[in-house]
């Protein structure tokens, strides 16, 4: 299974206000196996970025103003993410503000190239109902090294989500395959020995006697052990 694990940076919270991406990360992950294959991109959003959403993510307009737009790099992002099933912290933020962004350009919506879309927000919040289920406490709560994320930022955040997923839907069948996968061969473990010939001796009259006496005096609490 071709799974990838989106994430994006924006200027603000709403695209119906005008709000537009600025940043794009998406990593590859087939059959639970995290590839080397990923896109990440910054764009330019052609407006002011909010300053709340600048001191979360610590992009500035300067730095974004050699970036390409987003219709510049609409098709390599496209032909990454076709058919995959898309993994998403609170997919209807970053798929609103995708799916803005195709409609400025008149492209359709993202569902249309994608496959599956799975919420791990949603996951988490079924999981885990009344607390906290925000990246951050996530990491916390399967142990997940997140020191490293003073800011958000789309491909840091996209790389942990990918191992909150796995840790989050690590099942029996799953653990079991990591455990066969650490199993010592057979010829490491020594010569199978058939018990077809082995000779069988059985306790004469005289030495089961003597058994029940060793058991009667245990009973008794006259053996020293």
């Amino acid at each position: 299974m071709r799974q990838v694990f989106l994430d994006t940076e924006t200027t603000g919270l709403y695209p119906a206000q005008g709000h537009r991406i600025i940043e794009i990360a998406a990593i590859e992950v087939i059959n639970r196996r995290v590839t080397n294959n990923h896109f990440h991109v910054y764009l330019n959003p052609d407006r002011e970025i909010d300053a709340a959403a600048q001191e979360v993510h610590g992009i500035t307009l300067e730095f974004l103003q050699d970036k390409p737009h987003f219709q510049d790099v609409v098709s390599e992002f496209l032909d990454f993410v076709a058919d995959a099933e898309l993994v998403i912290h609170n997919a209807p933020f970053d798929m609103g503000f995708l799916n803005s962004e195709l409609g400025r350009i008149g492209r359709e919506n993202l569902e249309k190239s994608a496959g599956n879309i799975i919420d791990t927000l949603k996951m988490a919040k079924d999981m885990r109902p009344g607390q906290r289920n925000n990246l951050d406490a996530l990491c916390r709560h399967y142990g997940i090294d997140n020191s490293k994320r003073t800011l958000h930022g789309a491909l840091l955040d996209a790389e942990l989500l990918a191992e909150v997923y796995m840790a989050m839907t690590r099942g029996q069948e799953s653990l079991m395959m990591d455990i066969q996968e650490e199993v010592i061969p057979q010829q490491e473990v020594g010569e199978v020995v058939s018990l077809r010939n082995v000779k069988v001796l059985f306790a004469s009259e005289e030495e089961l006697a003597e058994h029940d006496a060793y058991v009667q005096a245990l009973n008794k609490g006259d053996s020293p052990w």
